[in-house]
């Protein structure tokens, strides 16, 4: 009989003892009760973050937005979920009989030799903590970030997602942000240049202007207050300009822009008053005057 065989025979003795199957069925059951009590501390966790928020809600001292609210869920959540599977990964070895202490041991050299070359890692990290926590923007903002511009969708600890209005997703560095223009805190404002020919009457145009932008904000829930008309802006060598500005809630000031224009282009045509248009004057010179210039 080969080594091999004498090998395989021993063992095949050696699981056939109960005391074997013992350990065996124990290991098991105590990897398995560790899985369950894990899922249940994370549902637990997920309730009591969730629950710590409502009451957020209601105090009349502390109050966070929506969006602010769910990226925050989001990120705790996450965070319960990636700290509750480390430790029960460490308890799962621990039963396995593996040695926990010199595995952490060699994983903290490790650790420490690749946190070196990964310095921009933890920038990512602790930049994505503060932007967060000190409500900078949250997911569903308009921001700007340098060159890009669009909604936010993501915000991780590490990287930053931003949809632009034509579809396309930039994702960000959480360390290369340096400087965020925020569309979404305050209410926008919309305006309106609207051109008034020199020879329409221009105290019946403000007027029929006024009557109109004071109808608007009945037929636009989007428009805080009533469009103001501030009177002339410029005057131009063919027509003067009249400004109009409303203010909107946020981000919402080009699409009044855009109804802002249709409306009173509406109003002056029903008025009659004239819109400028460019004019090519032609000047034919007499017999008289060819006469002159030949003289």
């Amino acid at each position: 009989m080969s080594n091999i065989e004498k090998f395989i025979n021993k063992q095949v003795e050696n699981l056939s003892t109960e005391d074997v199957w013992m350990d065996i069925g124990g290991i098991v059951l105590k990897v398995f009760l560790i899985i369950i009590f894990t899922s249940l501390f994370i549902k637990i966790g997920k309730m009591v973050i969730h629950k710590i928020f409502e009451v957020r809600d209601r105090s009349s001292l502390i109050r966070t937005s929506e969006r602010r609210e769910a990226t925050l869920v989001k990120l705790l959540v996450n965070i319960l979920f990636y700290f509750a599977s480390f430790f029960s990964f460490i308890l799962i070895l621990e039963t396995l009989g593996i040695d926990v202490k010199a595995l952490l041991a060699g994983a903290g050299i490790v650790g420490l030799a690749v946190g070196f070359g990964a310095q921009s890692l933890v920038k990512d990290i602790i930049t994505g903590f503060f932007i967060i926590f000190e409500d900078q923007f949250s997911v569903g903002d308009s921001i700007q970030i340098d060159q890009f511009t669009g909604t936010v969708v993501e915000i991780g600890l590490r990287t930053t997602k931003i949809k632009n209005w034509t579809g396309e997703v930039h994702i960000l560095p959480n360390g290369s942000i340096n400087q965020v223009t925020n569309f979404s805190i305050n209410n926008s404002v919309a305006f309106v240049d609207v051109n008034i020919a020199y020879e329409s009457d221009i105290n019946k145009a403000e007027k029929v202007l006024q009557e109109l932008l004071e109808e608007l904000p009945e037929k636009y829930e989007e428009m805080v207050k009533p469009p103001e008309l501030l009177g002339v802006q410029t005057m131009d060598v063919s027509n003067l300009t009249l400004r109009v500005t409303c203010e909107t809630l946020p981000t919402q000031n080009f699409y009044i822009a855009r109804q802002l224009r249709k409306e009173i282009k509406h109003c002056l045509e029903e008025n009659g008053i004239d819109v400028p248009f460019p004019r090519l004057v032609m000047y034919s010179r007499s017999e008289v005057d060819l006469k002159k210039s030949k003289g």
